[in-house]
């Protein structure tokens, strides 16, 4: 019987990475590209550069992303439930085939290479790792710095707030102060949840973020709140590659959770929509 489930369940993964393979080369990276969340939604974008009055600026752009990020959170937190929940049967092989099916996608959208053998406790472990919701003063704090409080050119036309980067001609905008010889541009989404969503999948997936993702581990380990603004400080120690400017980038978002603490805490939160 157990041989019978890792049978089905690597004849799902060759289907599933056949499908993807045009993914990984279209955006050159050893990962998948993550289909649209549908559910709840963030309206389209007020004008927050027509906001003149700074405080009333950061109240509207809190406001506005809050309902995509709990999302996003929802979305992350029921993946990591499954695979909780899928524990004793990894242990046991006694998988169904809809657990089998579902755990490949999850291999493969968090790049976490399945052993030969089949799923077993240090791949769970390893997913565990990735799995996992954010500090939502962490996300609003990001976007709110690479986006400018929402006025950004990359916002605005691209739907872009976390100053995600794209490699193929045309995926999104070119920067204006871009250096000679390089060729990446900045993506463009199709909406501002989307943009949220592949921040999440980026941080959750990239290499580069592994020490956000250690540190977090361990804070979970430690029962601690990862939603509350302590955790989000410590949760940028490990965002040092997310910018060129390193520690100083590091710093100044930390410095920033400290100040707007009031705004987003404060800022009531938009009703939700439901995208169709």
């Amino acid at each position: 019987m157990r041989k019978l489930i890792y049978f089905f369940f690597f004849a799902v993964v060759l289907i599933l990475a056949s499908c993807t393979y045009y993914q990984f080369h279209l955006e050159s990276r050893s990962t998948v590209e993550n289909k649209q969340p549908q559910g709840i939604s963030v309206e389209e974008a007020p004008d927050f550069k027509a906001i003149k009055n700074l405080a009333q600026r950061k109240h509207a752009f809190f406001s506005y992303l809050k309902p995509g990020i709990r999302y996003e959170n929802q979305r992350t937190q029921k993946e990591r439930d499954f695979l909780l929940n899928s524990r004793k049967g990894i242990e046991s092989g006694q998988l169904s085939q809809a657990e089998v099916q579902q755990l490949a996608e999850l291999s493969l959208l968090y790049s976490v290479k399945i052993p030969v053998e089949g799923p077993d406790l240090v791949w769970l472990d390893r997913m565990l790792h990735k799995v996992d919701v954010l500090p939502e003063a962490l996300v609003l704090i990001q976007a709110a710095n690479e986006s400018a409080w929402g006025t950004s050119r990359f916002a605005r036309e691209a739907n872009n707030y976390f100053g995600q980067w794209c490699y193929q001609k045309g995926c999104g905008l070119v920067p204006l102060a871009r250096e000679t010889g390089m060729t990446h541009e900045v993506a463009k989404f199709k909406s501002v949840q989307e943009s949220i969503h592949r921040y999440f999948i980026n941080v959750n997936r990239n290499r580069a973020y592994r020490e956000l993702r250690n540190i977090r581990y361990q804070l979970r380990n430690e029962g601690e709140d990862l939603f509350s603004n302590q955790s989000a400080i410590q949760l940028t120690n490990g965002l040092t590659k997310y910018s060129e400017r390193g520690v100083d980038y590091v710093k100044s978002l930390q410095a920033m959770v400290r100040h707007n603490q009031k705004y987003w805490e404060d800022a009531p939160e938009e009703a939700p929509k439901t995208v169709k």
